[in-house]
């Protein structure tokens, strides 16, 4: 499976990187401020949520301390959820977008997926590094233990990928999944402790967090960059289980369907 994949990703690495480049430019070439809409949308949102909540939530927060704490939570939790959120909108009406292509081109289509999911990647990393260079100068740079958000990246990643690839081929054939993951994402964001902390909400609203694979994730990215502590590597255990299962189940979801999803388009 994975030999597969690395031997397609090999073959036709041109043409991937091509692609990447090409939805880059296509978003951002003809408006006026071009890539700079890529930083400028998350700051927004995160300075609306800083606005409404960080007093409220500075009041509750008392093990945080310095100017800048709640939004470093903030941060933390934004910008890997829009990772994911991009990720996971982007591989849901991969092939659907891509029509087209699928009907004239002859390539392997798992490279489409792996296009969407490059460019969401590579998006985050030129955000993300940008709120590393203001860790730095602030002086809040959590040190060696930053490098503990690596294995974070790569079982979101995989998280992502496979759930996005497994809905993606369901969406080619029952075209409402694309509408309801776009409501789920909604829900989701607000089950998941990134504009509020955890300890804040109701018991029985914590007991049901474990079961979010992307809440265990966000507190260990916010573990890190906050508390400049390693993630709690023993809650992530059953996020890492399940994010290999669905790598494998999209994958195969894929392989199984590949040729019936031309046709269906």
């Amino acid at each position: 499976m994975l030999l597969g994949l690395l031997k397609a990703i090999s073959r036709y690495r041109g043409f991937i990187l091509d692609s990447i480049k090409r939805d880059f430019q296509s978003r951002y070439q003809s408006s006026f401020l071009g890539a700079l809409w890529l930083i400028f949308q998350p700051i927004a949102m995160i300075a609306v949520y800083t606005l409404i909540f960080s007093e409220l939530m500075r009041a509750r927060m008392s093990d945080m301390s310095g100017p800048y704490a709640y939004s470093i939570y903030l941060c933390s939790g934004v910008l890997t959820w829009g990772l994911f959120s991009e990720t996971l909108n982007g591989l849901v009406n991969v092939f659907i977008a891509n029509a087209n292509i699928l009907k004239k081109l002859s390539f392997p289509r798992i490279c489409l997926p792996i296009i969407v999911a490059s460019s969401a990647f590579i998006n985050f990393l030129i955000i993300f590094s940008l709120f590393l260079l203001f860790l730095v100068f602030s002086g809040n740079f959590p040190g060696w233990i930053f490098f503990s958000i690596i294995p974070l990246l790569i079982i979101q990643m995989l998280f992502s990928v496979g759930l996005g690839v497994f809905l993606g081929v369901m969406n080619v054939f029952v075209r409402d999944i694309g509408q309801f993951v776009s409501i789920l994402l909604q829900f989701w964001f607000w089950f998941t402790p990134i504009v509020y902390v955890s300890s804040t909400i109701p018991e029985w609203a914590r007991d049901a967090l474990k079961y979010n694979p992307m809440a265990n994730l966000i507190e260990g990215y916010q573990s890190v960059m906050l508390y400049h502590r390693a993630p709690d590597w023993n809650s992530l255990w059953p996020v890492t289980l399940i994010a290999i299962v669905l790598f494998v189940l999209g994958w195969k979801m894929f392989k199984k369907h590949s040729a019936d999803i031309v046709d269906e388009l």
